[in-house]
């Protein structure tokens, strides 16, 4: 069973937003198992949009299209949709009722342009939008299912879960898919491909290993496709324990998370405290452990000691340790990790300081030279970094391999971690 997604809109082309719409409902469909054939941006163009329709109808079964079905005049998804159906318009009760109590709930007047909102084509099963005043659309032509949803995320996303899916489920004999993920770090892609290869070679053919690296780390995502949900699972679960009894030191959790909620949960699990003395990474390592709700069971927060001034005034690094050697070395992390677990009453603390670049670097710290440590309840650690990237890649390299060597330590200091 296979899927097209159109996203139309000027906007989307010329850059002044973001598609986000096709990777949530890629992911939406991928879970259902419902494999995504292609994706495609078109403009607000009646003859982009049906060339767009003709082409997908043509490679697949489902065509989902998102945007264009405004009251204004540059929305012309809906007429369009007429035209290559062949169709003409039908006002829909329930619709029109939606639209009156939308616009109700907001104080204002009822248009014209809103009641037409409830005009859609003849040929369509009307999808009823409780968030908008557009309508989604059904329509079956041919042998396949198109899909007309709402441009706004949350009003599309609504229509997802309630309508859509619930209907392409009925409407389909789909397959169940199974994912089962494992994230791995400080083993690169290919050496662990390498590695792996005795158990990935026997792998059976419903039954497939992507490897999906990222900064350091290779997230391994077994797929199974197959008509009992249950029993695939089990058997990727089986597949997983050996892949990971070939790579036990690498792994860093089982399950579809991020490395820094990976590292939370093992903190918090454990009655673990940690703060942070932030230098080249500004803040970011912060920002990526407090984005997950719940953190501060485990964070305790920290100091972003950008200046000299503020290393020696928070962190207590020594005057003398920065003008022997240097805010990016291996002596000043040492003493801003040490000093961050001890005024901050943390049981670990992590360290950054380097040159993230453009500018800044020497013969001696070129650009993307990191220092971190990590402070622990034993002894600290500190490792030393050289990345190839530009400023935005080196801050968050810098970031995600500090929580690397965090959990390293955690895990040779408290068992069972």
């Amino acid at each position: 069973m296979l899927t097209e997604i159109i996203t139309i809109g000027d906007e989307i082309l010329i850059g002044q937003i973001v598609d986000t719409n096709s990777a949530w409902i890629a992911q939406r469909l991928n879970e259902t198992g419902i494999r995504v054939k292609q994706i495609s941006s078109v403009s607000d163009d009646r003859q982009h949009i049906l060339e767009a329709l003709s082409l997908a109808a043509s490679r697949a079964d489902i065509i989902l299209i998102t945007g264009g079905l405004g009251p204004t005049k540059d929305d012309i998804t809906k007429k369009t949709l007429a035209h290559y159906f062949g169709v003409g318009f039908k006002r829909d009760a329930e619709a029109l009722e939606d639209v009156k109590k939308i616009v109700n709930s907001l104080n204002r007047p009822l248009t014209l342009l809103n009641e037409q909102q409830a005009d859609v084509p003849a040929n369509c099963t009307v999808l009823h939008n409780k968030n908008g005043t557009a309508p989604g659309m059904w329509f079956e032509h041919e042998g396949k299912v198109y899909v007309s949803m709402p441009g706004v995320p949350f009003e599309m996303m609504y229509l997802m879960d309630e309508e859509v899916l619930p209907r392409l489920k009925d409407h389909f004999n789909i397959e169940a898919i199974v994912h089962y993920n494992i994230l791995t770090a400080g083993l690169g892609e290919s050496f662990m491909a390498d590695v792996l290869a005795p158990v990935e070679d026997k792998l059976p053919s419903h039954i497939k290993l992507a490897y999906l690296p990222k900064l350091g780390q290779v997230r391994l995502r077994l797929s199974a496709v197959g008509d009992d949900e249950k029993y695939l699972y089990k058997e990727v679960e089986s597949w997983a324990d050996q892949l990971c009894a070939l790579i036990p030191e690498y792994v860093i959790t089982r399950g579809d998370v991020p490395l820094e909620k990976a590292v939370l949960d093992v903190m918090i699990n454990a009655g673990l405290k940690l703060s942070v003395a932030e230098s080249c990474t500004g803040g970011f390592l912060s920002h990526l452990i407090t984005k997950h709700p719940g953190s501060s069971a485990a964070y305790l927060g920290g100091a972003i000691s950008y200046s000299n001034v503020l290393k020696m005034q928070m962190l207590g690094v020594a005057e003398d340790t920065l003008a022997r050697w240097g805010a990016v070395s291996e002596e000043t992390v040492i003493e801003m990790a040490e000093g961050a677990r001890r005024n901050f009453l943390s049981n670990y603390a992590i360290a950054i300081s380097g040159v993230a670049g453009p500018d800044g670097g020497s013969d001696e710290k070129p650009v993307g030279t990191v220092w971190v440590a990590v402070a622990g309840q034993t002894k600290t650690i500190t490792r030393r970094f050289q990345f190839p990237g530009r400023r935005l890649q080196n801050i968050e390299r810098a970031a995600v391999n500090s929580l690397i060597l965090l959990l390293k330590l955690i895990r040779e200091e408290v068992p069972n971690t």
